[in-house]
């Protein structure tokens, strides 16, 4: 826990029971990116009483300090994922909700062309690819 601590207190925010608890569930977690729902869940099966509420109001905290990163992918609802500062782009699969991460040097490198030809500069930029499983 000393970690987490250590953690909200850089994002300028207050030590609490229910803030360490959500921290450590997203960082303990081995799904990536998290519904509020899909937190509520894992505290209450680690027991812990924080209600639905709390994790939305924490993870909206969490996403002005800039600790998670909210996406909204279309057809779904709101995940988080832990801020790395390491840039990625997305699949979603339209079937299962599953959250891919990938990073393509030839993608980036493209889209910084293609601003550069229409006389802009890319200051910040979210790529989502919705995908199915193709039938084997």
């Amino acid at each position: 826990m000393a970690n987490e601590n250590i953690e909200l207190k850089k994002a300028g925010l207050k030590v609490t029971l229910p803030r360490i608890k959500i921290l450590n569930i997203l960082e303990t977690s081995e799904k990536r990116h998290m519904s509020a729902e899909d937190v509520y869940k894992a505290l209450m099966e680690a027991g812990d009483d924080v209600g639905l509420a709390t994790v939305y109001r924490v993870l909206t905290q969490f996403e002005s300090a800039g600790l998670v990163l909210r996406h909204n992918f279309e057809g779904g609802h709101a995940v988080f994922e832990l801020n790395d500062d390491e840039h990625h782009d997305h699949m979603v699969c339209v079937d299962s909700g599953e959250v891919i991460e990938f990073y393509d040097e030839e993608i980036e490198r493209r889209q910084h062309e293609i601003a550069k030809k229409h006389g802009y500069e890319i200051v910040d930029h979210s790529l989502t690819l919705y995908v199915r499983k193709k039938a084997e």
